[in-house]
C-alpha cells in the first residue's frame, strides 16, 4: 500500500554552519563590536549574547537571514524573551525544533481526515504515516497539507509505493 511520513526535521550541519557564518558576520559589523555580542551554539540550543536589545534583534536578525540562506527553516528555531544575565549583558536561548510534538501531530491527522480525501493518517513517535490505495491521493495530500498552517516546518519522506 503506498504512504509517506510527514516530519519536522532540521539539518544539524546546515545549522552549524548558519551559525558559524553569523558569529564572523558579527564580529566584524562596525556597529556590534563594542556590544560584546556572542553567539553559542550547542547543537540544540543556540544562545544570543549582547550588551542591549537592540543588538540581540541584530544579532538574532544576522541569525536568522543565515539559516534562511542554508535553507533551514527560520520557524524551526524557537526564541524565548532575552532575559539579564547580569554585567549589564542580555541572553536570548533559541531552541531547534526537532520531531513533531504528540499535539501538533493530532492536529496534522484531524486536519487530513476532515478534507474528506482517501487516506488514513496515524501518529508514529515524531511523525505521521499516511497511507493510501492510490499515489494520486497520497500527492493531494501533500498538496492540501503543505496549504494548512501548523506552526512548524513539515517535510514529506519515504514515499512508497
Amino acid at each position: 500500500m503506498p504512504s509517506f511520513d510527514i516530519v519536522s526535521e532540521v539539518s544539524v550541519q546546515e545549522v552549524d554552519n548558519a551559525v558559524n557564518t553569523a558569529t564572523k558576520e558579527v564580529a566584524h559589523r562596525y556597529d556590534l563590536r563594542d556590544g560584546k555580542c556572542e553567539i553559542v551554539w550547542d547543537k540544540k540550543t543556540i544562545v544570543l549574547k549582547a550588551n542591549d536589545e537592540m543588538k540581540i534583534n541584530a544579532v538574532r536578525d544576522i541569525l536568522q537571514s543565515k539559516l534562511h540562506k542554508r535553507g533551514v527553516e527560520i520557524s524551526s528555531v524557537k526564541f524565548e524573551k532575552p532575559e539579564p544575565i547580569g554585567g549589564m549583558m542580555l541572553k536570548q536561548s533559541g531552541t531547534i525544533v526537532q520531531g513533531i510534538e504528540k499535539e501538533k501531530a493530532k492536529e496534522i491527522v484531524k486536519s487530513i481526515k476532515d478534507s474528506k480525501l482517501k487516506v488514513q493518517a496515524q501518529i508514529m513517535d515524531e511523525m505521521v504515516r499516511v497511507t493510501s490505495k492510490s499515489i494520486d491521493e497520497l500527492q493531494s495530500t501533500i498538496t492540501y497539507v503543505r496549504g494548512q498552517r501548523f506552526g512548524l516546518p513539515l517535510q514529506f519522506i519515504n514515499m512508497r509505493s
